[in-house]
């Protein structure tokens, strides 16, 4: 069975196009061959698949999932150590900024915390993926 990865894949219209890894032309992909439980592929998703001629040309039959998309999400992250770096420059900011005016008994000024929430929040971000 030939192998390759998508190229692109339209959910609404329910079809697309497979680059085949021996680089012999695309291969058109309708949902009907994708596995069950399955309802869209994504861009660059590895496949296995039958082929098929048709009379409008090469049609992937039976397809099967090698290997899950890249999450683009995981390929933006930070590496730990640009993560470390970015939360002790966050806990200095905050005991440099923050810290001192709670000790005295006040909230910080509005426009220095707007400023911090938004690193903090970059954080948390950075945390979630």
């Amino acid at each position: 069975m030939p192998t390759g990865r998508v190229k692109w894949y339209d959910t609404e219209k329910g079809f697309g196009f497979i680059s085949r890894d021996d680089g012999t032309g695309d291969v058109f992909v309708h949902k009907a061959a994708l596995p069950e439980g399955v309802e869209a592929l994504t861009p660059g998703q590895r496949l296995d698949f039958g082929v098929m001629d048709t009379r409008r040309g090469v049609q992937a039959m039976t397809v099967k999932i090698l290997e899950a998309p890249p999450s683009v999400a995981a390929a933006q992250r930070r590496s730990p150590e640009e993560l470390n770096s970015l939360i002790e420059d966050m806990i200095k900011v905050l005991e440099m900024k923050v810290l001192p005016s709670l000790r005295r008994g006040r909230h910080p000024d509005r426009k220095a915390t707007a400023k911090i929430a938004e690193v903090v929040h970059a954080v948390a971000r950075e945390l979630e993926v």
